[in-house]
């Protein structure tokens, strides 16, 4: 295999990504997610899928009033046959509970279960635990200025996507 490049030699040679945004972005990303996973699933044995976890987190958020699979929908942009087969899943899973309204059957209000009211409360600490370990050694200035180069950055890039 060559050093350098694609094999058909279309490409010269690699040059070293570390000094790039985007590099860094990708690796703090992966690991945060391991950080935040590591410890919030460390005993489940079946894991929800990021989809699965954000709409957990909807749920809780707006356990208060009524949902429907129409309102999780509208909120993450989703298409119904898209959401039809996570709620599914997510009912299979005993994460959430479809329960028919009366007057209309095809209308199933969503609710979470205890073991994901648990999941989500556990994902939450993990999230301020690695916040915490994230945040290590910086100084409120450091961090202020670390959030407003992200931003900064966000919005280049939101910029440059159609």
């Amino acid at each position: 295999m060559q050093e350098h490049g694609r094999l058909d030699g279309l490409e010269g040679p690699r040059r070293e990504r570390r000094d790039e945004i985007g590099f860094y972005a990708h690796r703090l990303h992966t690991l945060c997610k391991r950080l935040v996973d590591e410890e919030a699933f460390q005993d489940v044995a079946e894991k929800p899928t990021r989809m699965q976890s954000w709409i957990i987190g909807y749920l809780y958020e707006n356990r208060n009033r009524d949902v429907y699979q129409k309102d999780v929908q509208a909120h993450f942009s989703v298409r119904r046959s898209t959401v039809t087969g996570i709620l599914q899943l997510m009912e299979k899973n005993g994460w959430i509970t479809r329960i028919s309204v009366e007057g209309d059957a095809r209308l199933k209000k969503l609710g979470l279960t205890p073991q994901a009211i648990e999941l989500h409360e556990r994902i939450e600490e993990s999230i301020q635990r690695a916040e915490q370990q994230l945040s290590k050694g910086l100084t409120p200035g450091e961090k202020q200025l670390f959030l407003e180069l992200c931003q900064r950055i966000a919005q280049n890039a939101q910029e440059g996507v159609r």
